[in-house]
């Protein structure tokens, strides 16, 4: 029984349906049915003018952002899609507080729809920090179908993991 490392925490049965059409040779070809549009954010340049433009869509009082950019070495070094983290430097006698959010560069190449998906999670970690009730109700609100998407994108990045 193959291991389904991004859906080890839903039920068998979803687990077990994945599989089958894995053995099928199936899975790609719903998703790209389901989410055939493409990304058009290729550069760190568009991906904060993307970014920006959700966060001042449904966060305009949050913390400015400082940088956002694909990065390449983010989900094979912190097992993580998208970080945000918050940078604080001394200059002078003052405290600059800087925001950053990094998303990975599987995204570059990913269907708009799961690009949207990580970027409203890692916006929502400006207003909460965990993972909890408020977090994803906040996640539900710039995206309606924001679980759908996250369960969606488990299965493309299984499929991308077995390749076919």
């Amino acid at each position: 029984m193959e291991a389904l490392k991004y859906l080890a925490s839903y039920p068998e049965h979803l687990q077990a349906r994945v599989r089958e059409l894995i053995e099928q040779g199936r899975l790609g070809a719903i998703l790209a049915d389901k989410y055939g549009q493409p990304n058009a954010v290729r550069s760190d340049g568009q991906l904060y003018d993307y970014v920006q433009a959700l966060k001042d869509r449904h966060l305009r009082k949050a913390v400015p952002l400082g940088k956002v950019v694909y990065d390449s070495k983010l989900q094979v070094m912190k097992h993580a899609l998208g970080t945000h983290t918050a940078i604080s430097r001394v200059h002078g006698g003052r405290l600059k507080a800087s925001r950053e959010i990094r998303i990975a560069t599987v995204f570059r190449d990913a269907p708009a729809d799961f690009l949207k998906m990580i970027v409203v999670h890692e916006l929502a970690h400006l207003k909460e920090a965990e993972h909890n009730k408020s977090f994803y109700q906040l996640c539900t609100h710039m995206e309606p179908d924001y679980h759908q998407l996250e369960f969606d994108l488990r299965l493309y990045l299984t499929h991308l993991d077995i390749g076919r």
